[in-house]
C-alpha cells in the first residue's frame, strides 16, 4: 500500500493521527498545512493551473441531461425552448406548458369552475393588477425561489432599474438559477469580460442553450475552432436551432471550422436534436398553439 506524503518538503507522512488535505483547486497533490502549501505553491502552480482547467473543461463540455428550463410539472414533457410557449405561475413559481394550461382553461370554462393555478390549486382572480402579480412574485422571492428572483430581475431589468435588476440577478446566479447567469452575460450588465465568460459558462453548465451558443460564438472569434464545435454540439443536442445551423455550415462547407466535426458525429448531432424538439411536442400543445392563432 502507497503511504500519502506532503507535496512539500517535510516529510510528513498521512497516517492515523495526521490527515493530509487535496489541493483545493486540482486535487493532485496533499499537504499536512497551509503553511507546507504555501511553501510549495510556486513548484505547483504550473501542474495545479492545468489540471484545474482540465476539471473545470470536464464540467463544462459534459451534455446536461435537459435544458435549463426542465419538464413541465404536470405533463412531465420537456418543456420547449421557446419561452412564449410556458406560462410562469406567480403564486408558486412553476412553469407549465402551454399545452396543461390550454387543457385546464379549457376544463374551467366548460364545468363552469373558479380558476385555480393548474400546479399549487391557489385560487386565480381574473383581471389581476400589476402590484398584486408583484406581491405574490415577492413571496416567492422572500422564500428564495431563484425562479422568482429571476424574473423578478427581469422585471427591474425591463422597468429600467438596472441596479436592481442587478442585485435580483446576482442573487438569483448565487442560488444556481442559469438564467439569471446568462443575463449577467450581457453586454452593459457585466463589462468584466472574464465575469461575462465565467457566467456563460455557469448558466452553459446549467442546461441554457443560448449561453452554450454564445459560447460557441466566443471560442470562434478567438480562434479555439474545436471548443466552438464541441459547444455547438451540446446546444444543438439540447434542440437549439441555431446551433444546429452552424453545424449544417460547417459541415457541408467547411469554412472555418471545416474538418472538425466528422460524419459520424455530425448524423449523430442531427438525430439528437430531432429527438429533443420532438419530445417537447404532444397533441394536447399543438391544439394549444392552435387555439392561440385562431385568438
Amino acid at each position: 500500500m502507497m503511504m500519502l506524503m506532503c507535496a512539500s518538503c517535510c516529510g510528513v507522512a498521512e497516517v492515523d493521527d495526521v490527515k493530509l488535505k487535496d489541493c483545493s483547486a486540482c486535487d493532485l497533490v496533499r499537504y499536512c498545512s497551509d503553511e507546507c502549501q504555501n511553501d510549495h505553491r510556486p513548484q505547483h502552480k504550473g501542474a495545479c493551473k492545468k489540471r484545474a482547467a482540465e476539471l473545470r473543461d470536464e464540467i463544462l463540455f459534459k451534455q446536461p441531461e435537459s435544458s435549463d428550463l426542465g419538464d413541465c410539472p404536470i405533463c412531465c414533457l420537456p418543456l420547449s425552448l421557446d419561452r412564449n410557449l410556458s406560462i410562469l405561475n406567480e403564486c408558486c413559481g412553476k412553469l407549465v406548458c402551454v399545452g396543461c394550461d390550454y387543457a385546464n382553461l379549457k376544463r374551467e370554462f366548460q364545468g363552469r369552475l373558479q380558476p385555480k393555478c393548474l400546479f399549487c390549486r391557489q385560487p386565480m382572480k381574473k383581471n389581476v393588477e400589476e402590484r398584486e402579480r408583484n406581491t405574490r412574485m415577492m413571496k416567492r422571492v422572500e422564500a428564495n425561489d431563484p425562479v422568482a428572483i429571476y424574473e423578478m430581475g427581469v422585471f427591474r431589468y425591463e422597468e429600467g432599474d438596472y441596479e436592481g435588476a442587478f442585485e435580483y440577478l446576482t442573487k438569483g446566479a448565487e442560488l444556481g438559477d442559469a438564467g439569471a447567469h446568462y443575463l449577467l452575460s450581457w453586454d452593459g450588465v457585466e463589462e468584466d469580460e472574464n465575469k461575462r465568460v465565467h457566467h456563460l459558462e455557469e448558466a452553459a453548465i446549467g442546461g441554457h442553450p443560448d449561453a452554450r451558443h454564445n459560447l460557441s460564438s466566443f471560442e470562434l472569434r478567438n480562434g479555439r475552432m474545436d471548443r466552438a464545435v464541441k459547444h455547438a454540439i451540446i446546444a444543438a443536442n439540447l434542440g437549439h436551432d441555431i446551433s444546429l445551423g452552424f453545424l449544417k455550415s460547417a459541415y457541408k462547407v467547411g469554412g472555418l471550422v471545416g474538418g472538425l466535426i466528422s460524419k459520424d458525429d455530425f448524423a449523430a448531432t442531427l438525430r439528437a436534436h430531432q429527438a429533443a424538439v420532438d419530445a417537447t411536442k404532444s397533441a394536447q400543445r399543438e391544439e394549444a398553439e392552435a387555439g392561440r392563432r385562431v385568438m
